[in-house]
């Protein structure tokens, strides 16, 4: 499952609704809120919480708030009646300190729970289970981190979160945004520190392949029209690759490689290969003449020309540092914060180029 954050202090619901519509067509599925920032003014959190919780329950998505017992106090509950909240449109509570043990339990068997992944011992999920836990309706949630330098690695990330998959317990983790960001820093909102400047789309694929969790919510405000388009393709079984062309004699070669593209089974070790380009071959009846030959370090897009014969045509991706070759001609580079991407264009993976204007 994959979510995005919305503020309660960032301007009413209304406001904030285009966007969440937008993220939900693009087949996100969760909301997650916050009610304990310190620099938002806590007495337009009931009418918000109201708002987004009726926007969520229309939407059919996941709603998720963050709370500590003052916010939940400024709400009107207390742990004793936390459940009611269901009414609202929240699907359940992120839990992070000053909770009894007893509640915690209580309102597993009402709602979802989720607890700070960074603080979880196996002591307290034992005793918690022991009192009657339900394991189904607890996540445990990694914190984001505002603050540059303070992310987790991701040794202690991969290590913890194989211990709570042993436990049962389903995970999520923050990626950034790359839009409108979180103040009061704008700095991001990753739980990876690897990840602090790093693109959403990115950080979502290395979290989904590496980082053994369950649900990524976007921890920042909102992301950029590209990296949606990113999601959305993806949401299609496609990975979008950002690229910027080069200047060419023969400019139709660009356009004549559009389209998707599929990694072949058999994966190369050193580029991405194009399944389709080798069935048009030589990309019409013409021969593809030698043409900027030059280095081609990764993340490169090559076509063969005529030189290689019948390799003529092929469309290649650069995975690691290539010499130049007289029988390759390079036609574009991958954007930097794309090259991260290309290590997950696995074996009959498709793909393909979005061309940036310059």
């Amino acid at each position: 499952m994959i979510g995005i954050s919305v503020y309660l202090g960032n301007g009413p619901i209304s406001d904030q609704a285009p966007y969440i519509r937008k993220m939900k067509e693009c087949g996100f599925q969760s909301i997650f809120t916050s009610l304990h920032i310190p620099e938002d003014d806590h007495s337009i959190y009931r009418k918000q919480l109201y708002d987004l919780g009726l926007l969520a329950k229309e939407l059919e998505m996941e709603l998720m708030a963050d709370i500590s017992p003052a916010s939940l106090q400024t709400l009107g509950y207390d742990w004793s009646n936390a459940e009611r909240l269901l009414d609202w449109g929240l699907t359940g509570l992120r839990i992070d300190y000053g909770v009894a043990e007893e509640n915690i339990v209580r309102l597993s068997k009402k709602m979802k729970i989720a607890l700070n992944a960074s603080t979880i011992t196996p002591k307290l999920i034992d005793e918690l289970k022991q009192k009657g836990l339900v394991v189904e309706n607890v996540e445990a949630w990694h914190n984001y981190y505002p603050r540059p330098e303070t992310g987790l690695g991701w040794t202690d990330f991969q290590n913890r979160n194989s211990w709570l998959k042993d436990e049962g317990v389903a995970i999520m983790a923050f990626i950034p945004g790359d839009h409108t960001l979180r103040g009061p820093l704008y700095n991001t909102l990753p739980t990876l520190e690897a990840h602090r400047n790093a693109s959403p789309f990115s950080s979502f694929l290395e979290l989904k392949n590496r980082g053994k969790v369950e649900k990524i919510i976007i921890g920042d405000i909102e992301i950029s029209t590209d990296s949606l388009k990113q999601f959305q393709a993806y949401r299609d079984g496609e990975i979008l690759l950002r690229a910027e062309p080069v200047k060419l004699k023969d400019k139709s070669i660009i356009q004549k490689v559009a389209g998707v593209h599929t990694n072949r089974s058999d994966n190369a070790r050193d580029c991405i290969r194009s399944v389709e380009s080798r069935h048009y071959a030589s990309i019409g009846k013409e021969s593809i003449k030698p043409e900027n030959c030059i280095e081609r370090p990764r993340g490169t897009i090559t076509i063969d020309n005529e030189n290689y014969r019948r390799y003529q045509g092929e469309l290649q991706i650069t995975l690691s540092n290539l010499p130049a070759d007289e029988k390759v001609n390079v036609i574009g580079r991958v954007i930097e914060d794309d090259l991260r991407v290309l290590q997950w264009v696995s074996g009959d993976q498709k793909f393909r180029i979005q061309w940036m204007e310059g």
